[in-house]
Order: C-alpha cells, then sequence, then structure tokens
C-alpha cells in the first residue's frame, strides 16, 4: 500500500486512465447541502491567493498494473467516489458553459483532460465509469441532454442542475483555480499485496455510514475479479436488494434479512450491529468462486421467501397470503426465521399448502393469544430460534402444536381459561391502531362472506357503546354504581367496542338512540348495520352490565373458533412439565426431577443442588454484578470471610454466600438474581411426580 498526497486535477487527468466504481459500492448520494459546501470550499481557496491548496479526504483505489488491451488503466475506487463523481459534474457543468460562452479551447481542455480518453474505444472513453444506473445518466449528462424536464428522480441529475446553476460567467474563473488547488490522499492498493477488504473495514470504522447488508456486499464481492465482480451483482446480489425491499415504505430491509438468514443458520439472534462480523466468521470466502456463487444463490433462494413475508401481496396464492397479511400486522418479525425454512420445505415439497396453511394458522393463534394476556414479546426471540429443530417431518403440523403447546412460563401458549380472564379486563381501544383493527377484522369477518376492510375504509371506525364522555341520561337509567363500574372497568373492552361508519352521529347518546338512530331515514343506528359485531346489539333494550357480559361471551366464544388452542390426548397432563422457575408453584418439600439453564439440561434433584450451580455458573458468568448490585451482594450475604457465614457456599476460591436457607428463600434469590442479569427466561425447572419422589 502507498499513501501520498496528491493533486486532485492532476490525479484526473492522467491520460489512458479509467476510474472505475465497482458494483458492489452504495450509490451516488451526495445531497445538494455536500454539494454547496465544496462548491464554497472550491470557491474561496479560489479567491485566496495564498492559499496554495484545499484538503479534501482520501480517495482509496485498487490496481493491478494491468492494462486491458487499448492500453487503458483501470482504477478501482473503494473510498472517495462521492468526491470523484461531485467533482467530475463540476467540470462537466464547466465544459458546458464553455460551450455556451464560445470558448472552445477551454471545453477541449476540461472534456480530454477530465471527463474523456480521447483516443479509447468507446467503452473505455469516459474516465469515469460509476454504476450501471449513474452511468447511462452520466453519459447524457457529458453529450448536453436538456435534463430539466427529465422525469426520473437521481442524485446525479439533481447535483449536476445545482452545479450548472450556480457556476456562471463571473465565478468560472476562480472555480477553476479553486479545483486546480484541491489535494487528497492518495492510497493505492496492489490485490496482491494489499487486503482491501480490510481497508475498507478500516475506513468504515471511521466514519464511512455503511449499513451492515453494504459491508456484506462487499466482503464477497470485493475480491473478486470485475467480470464475476459484475456477473455475481447483476445475476444474484440487485436481485436480492429488490427482494428485500419493503415496497410499502420503499424501506431497504437487506441487513435485516442477512440477520434472520444468519438466525436461520446460527439459532442465535446477532445483535443488528454485528451482523456483518458473524457473517464473516460464519462464511470465508477468500475470492472463491464456486463459494461464493452457491452462496448468493442460497441467499437469494430465501431472500425471495422474505420477501412475500415483507410484502404479502407478492404471494399468489391467496389463502396463504392473507395468512402472511394477518402476520405482518401482528408485526412479529421475529418469526421471519422459522417461517423462512417452512417456507423453504414448502417450495421444495417437503410440506403441501394446507399444512403451510396450518403452520401459519398455529402462530397466528399463538402469538395473538399472547398477546391477549399480556405476556412478553421478547420471549418469543428463543421460541422461534429454535422452533424448527423440533419439527417432526412425517408430522409436521402437529409437531409444532406441540412444541408451542408445551411451552411454560413466559413463553406458554395461553389456554382458553387464561384468554377468558385476560380478555375479559382488557384494554383493546387502546392498543396499537393497527393491532386494533387487526382484532376487529378478525372478529367481524369469521366466516363473512362480505369481508369488511377496516384499514382500508376511513368510514369505518372504533365505536364506544358505552361513550367515553356520556351524556347525562347514561347515570340516570343505569344508577351510580353500576355507571361508576362501567365506565372504570368495562369503557375501553372488547365488550363495550363495536365498529360503525356513524360514530360523529352516534355521539354520547344513550343506548337506544343509538340503537334506533335513522336521521333522514340514513339508518344510522346498530339495528340497521349490517354488522356481525353489531347484530347482538340490534336486539338489546339496555346496556347494562349484564348485557355487556352476555356480548362478552359471544365474543369469547367466536375468539376461541378463530385463534384455536390445539387439544392433544396429553394436553390435560402436562402440570408437571418444565415451567419457568418464576411461574413455580412453591418448592417446600418439594423434590425436582431436572432443571434448564442456559438452554443446558442438568440432572439437578433438589433446591440445594439448583441455588449452587445457578449462583456459581452465573458468578462465572459475571462476578462483577455480585459485587455492584448492593441487593444481591446483600441479599446473598456475600463475603471473603466464611466464619462469618452459617453455611458458607464457595463461589470460587475466596467468595462465598449464604446457604443456610429454606427452599423458599433459595427460589426468592435465585429469581432476584436472574432479574439483576435479565435473563428471567433462561431458568426451566421440572418438579418431581409423587411416584418419583
Amino acid at each position: 500500500m502507498k499513501a501520498t498526497e496528491n493533486n486532485l486535477s492532476r490525479f484526473l487527468s492522467v491520460t489512458d486512465t479509467q476510474f472505475h466504481i465497482p458494483v458492489y459500492q452504495r450509490n451516488y448520494d451526495w445531497t445538494l447541502k455536500h454539494c454547496q459546501q465544496l462548491l464554497n470550499d472550491i470557491i474561496n481557496v479560489g479567491k485566496d491567493d495564498k492559499a496554495t491548496s484545499h484538503f479534501i479526504g482520501s480517495i482509496v483505489y485498487i490496481h493491478d498494473d494491468v492494462y486491458s488491451a487499448s492500453s487503458i488503466r483501470e482504477l478501482l475506487i473503494i473510498d472517495g467516489q462521492q468526491r470523484l463523481i461531485t467533482v467530475t459534474l463540476i467540470y462537466i457543468s464547466l465544459m458546458h458553459l464553455a460551450k455556451d460562452l464560445n470558448k472552445q479551447q477551454m471545453f477541449d481542455k476540461i472534456n480530454e483532460s477530465y471527463i474523456i480518453n480521447k483516443f479509447a474505444k468507446e467503452e473505455e472513453k469516459l474516465k469515469l465509469k460509476p454504476t450501471e444506473n449513474n452511468n447511462k445518466l452520466l453519459k447524457l449528462l457529458i453529450q448536453g441532454e436538456n435534463l430539466q424536464d427529465h422525469a426520473e428522480y437521481s442524485k446525479l441529475r439533481m447535483n449536476y442542475l445545482f452545479f450548472r446553476k450556480n457556476i456562471s460567467e463571473s465565478n468560472h474563473e476562480v472555480i477553476l483555480d479553486g479545483l486546480n488547488k484541491l489535494v487528497y490522499v492518495d492510497v493505492a492498493l496492489e490485490r496482491q499485496k494489499d487486503s482491501p477488504q480490510k481497508i475498507f473495514e478500516s475506513l468504515n470504522s471511521t466514519g464511512l455510514a455503511l449499513s451492515q447488508a453494504d459491508l456484506i456486499r462487499n466482503y464477497i464481492l470485493m475480491g473478486l475479479q470485475p467480470r464475476p465482480q459484475a456477473k455475481f451483482y447483476n445475476n444474484y446480489w440487485k436481485d436480492i436488494e429488490l427482494l428485500a425491499l419493503n415496497e410499502s415504505n420503499r424501506e431497504d430491509k437487506v441487513s435485516d434479512f442477512v440477520r434472520d438468514y444468519l438466525t436461520m443458520k446460527k439459532r442465535e439472534i446477532p445483535n443488528k450491529s454485528d451482523v456483518y462480523k458473524i457473517f464473516k466468521d460464519i462464511f470465508t470466502l477468500e475470492g472463491n468462486v464456486t463459494e461464493i456463487e452457491n452462496l448468493l444463490a442460497h441467499l437469494k433462494k430465501y431472500a425471495a421467501y422474505f420477501n412475500k413475508l415483507l410484502n404479502p401481496s407478492k404471494e399468489p396464492d391467496k389463502e396463504i397470503q392473507n395468512r402472511l397479511r394477518n402476520i405482518d400486522k401482528l408485526e412479529i418479525n421475529v418469526v421471519y426465521p422459522f417461517l423462512l425454512e417452512v417456507y423453504s420445505d414448502y417450495d421444495d415439497g417437503v410440506i403441501d399448502k394446507g399444512t403451510l396453511i396450518g403452520v401459519l394458522d398455529i402462530i397466528e393463534s399463538y402469538v395473538w393469544r399472547r398477546l391477549t394476556a399480556s405476556l412478553p414479546s421478547n420471549a418469543l426471540n428463543k421460541v422461534f430460534m429454535r422452533l424448527y429443530e423440533d419439527i417432526n417431518k412425517d408430522d409436521y403440523l402437529g409437531s409444532v402444536q406441540r412444541v408451542l403447546v408445551r411451552k411454560r412460563g413466559t413463553g406458554r401458549f395461553p389456554n382458553d381459561k387464561e384468554i377468558k380472564s385476560a380478555l375479559r379486563e382488557k384494554d383493546v381501544y387502546n392498543i396499537r391502531n393497527r393491532t386494533r383493527s387487526y382484532f376487529l377484522e378478525k372478529l367481524e369477518n369469521y366466516e363473512n362472506r362480505e369481508i369488511v376492510d377496516i384499514d382500508g375504509n376511513e368510514n369505518i371506525t372504533v365505536e364506544h357503546i358505552f361513550p367515553q364522555n356520556p351524556e347525562p341520561k347514561w347515570r340516570v337509567v343505569l344508577g351510580e354504581d353500576e355507571y361508576i363500574k362501567i365506565k372504570d372497568s368495562y369503557l375501553d373492552t372488547i365488550a363495550n367496542l363495536t365498529l360503525s361508519g356513524n360514530n360523529g352521529k352516534l355521539g354520547n347518546k344513550y343506548f337506544t338512540d343509538k340503537r334506533d338512530m335513522n336521521e333522514d331515514n340514513k339508518e344510522q343506528g346498530y339495528k340497521y348495520s349490517r354488522l356481525w359485531l353489531n347484530r347482538f346489539l340490534a336486539s338489546c333494550e339496555r346496556w347494562d352490565l349484564a348485557e355487556i357480559e352476555k356480548r362478552f361471551d359471544l365474543i369469547y366464544e367466536r375468539y376461541l373458533k378463530i385463534w384455536n388452542y390445539p387439544i392433544f390426548e396429553e394436553t390435560d397432563n402436562m402440570d408437571n412439565d418444565e415451567i419457568n422457575i418464576f411461574d413455580a408453584e412453591d418448592p417446600t418439600h418439594k423434590k425436582l426431577e431436572y432443571a434448564i439453564f442456559l438452554d443446558q439440561k442438568k440432572d439437578i434433584k433438589n433446591v440445594a443442588k439448583l441455588y449452587e450451580d445457578v449462583m456459581k455458573e452465573l458468578f462465572d458468568i459475571q462476578p462483577e454484578t455480585f459485587f455492584t448490585s448492593e441487593e444481591l451482594c446483600t441479599k446473598l450475604s456475600l463475603t471473603t470471610d466464611k466464619e462469618k457465614l452459617r453455611k458458607p457456599l464457595a463461589l470460587n476460591n475466596t467468595v462465598y454466600i449464604e446457604a443456610n436457607l429454606d427452599s423458599k428463600d433459595k427460589f426468592e434469590r435465585i429469581k432476584l438474581a436472574l432479574n439483576i442479569f435479565d435473563i428471567k427466561d433462561e431458568l426451566l425447572i421440572k418438579y418431581a411426580t409423587s411416584d418419583d419422589e
């Protein structure tokens, strides 16, 4: 590697040289603010007779000291393309200004020094060769095409128009002087001697804002020669970028896709900032063309499945598409790594359409029941990260159902009894709008031939039957006690919510007035509605606690049909299965069959042994926490003097905690430690049955 200070104009004017922006580079993205700053700097240094130079950063490129058949030397730019392209736009603007001013000598000098290789063949004529989409536009700019009305938005076009507007007869000589004073650090790499990837990583760590996906793309493609590089970019990576685009908001999700792909491969969820690092650890490519193509083909295959999860409309089968839309509405991206593998099995013919739909349905039921029961969403990470490993291919759907139903603790699949209790009191109105719409749409459209679209119909809104600000008649009819109880406990629950296209009209009126409203014969009232959610209301004579309870029972029955809970013969005999320690019963006089801590199954038969193993392992992982957490230190009686303890338990050779505790106290201290370490989901126990005892 050679690094020297160089003059930018001199660098650009070297004959028979082409500055090639490789396909793996990010797009040209300088804004008008960047362009204004650069132009100001150029004008200021151009005006200053005492200034001899102005530093604009570094340009890093790969050269092989190999020339093409036409003696054109190619420099592969790996850092500095934004500056190179922008300065080239300035020179193009100056060239066209020279033409406007009939300054032929100035025109020829700029054109033949900075824009073209005069005697090269056509494909090598332009000195700057940006990526394909910018290359076409750059040629149009050089040819002087009128781009004022060009429909396609492009930073290249917008920045060129900015320079054309701001470079004039009055300032062009100052700008030319300023351009001649620009200097940069010239970093020349030789492919056979230097590691472009390591240099690139170093540049990125000092502020080049690239995404994890950008780094991965560069890692895959940078080590290749230009021809396979272009082939692999156009045949694979370009498609991956298109497939990993969220079409609803045009958001690039390639980094998220690769993260899900790595989760699928490793059964561990990488931190978002570590995706590139872990990708490199797994795939050591080292320029192996066959290996790289196989990897890209595999990534592209799974990107096609990711595309359907991200954009359900891309799934041609309407029944599958509808399931994907529901999962999308629930915003449970954590399920994607698992579904990528299930989709692959469907695509490869391992499972049929019915099985795929069944898997999507059970996931939807599992997630929605958990949301209903207000269970923590972070528990889903581990559930779906490893779910595919437990699939029995001979009983695909059944095995998925069994695994989910057998989950305990914070990862559990809430049963009907738990749902009834949670749903009766749950505030449904104040959850996220998209989630609330999902719930009401599913309730309304179950076995309904006339589908009601809430999200797509702004005229249909959520209506409180007992209003948020009821008119005085409600208090008079209900009486003070019932009025207060409904307002305080049932106002925002599902039993008191419905859908209406006349919410503004119905307002705060008393129930029978809302039920029968027919102003101007427009049938605003509940009794005229075709919606299932209003069917019960049409026949009600009043709206009180008794009617709220009746409507809740109807909704609950419908809920169980939509979001069903799988029933197996062994379901009722699972009380002694694995359970999170935070959900376990009092351990007094109980023995253990085993424990699972940090994904390791341990042959532990009693609480004393559980206490010892968990505390020692936590101390090995992060000993400083035992000293920095005052609460943990005090509760455990942490000390280096074992004589102070009645029954010392050694965490290592010098640190001890008190072990003279009953089973209940040991449980409480274990739970305290797990809370402080933020790993509440990492300890499962299984109590021994009476026969085992």
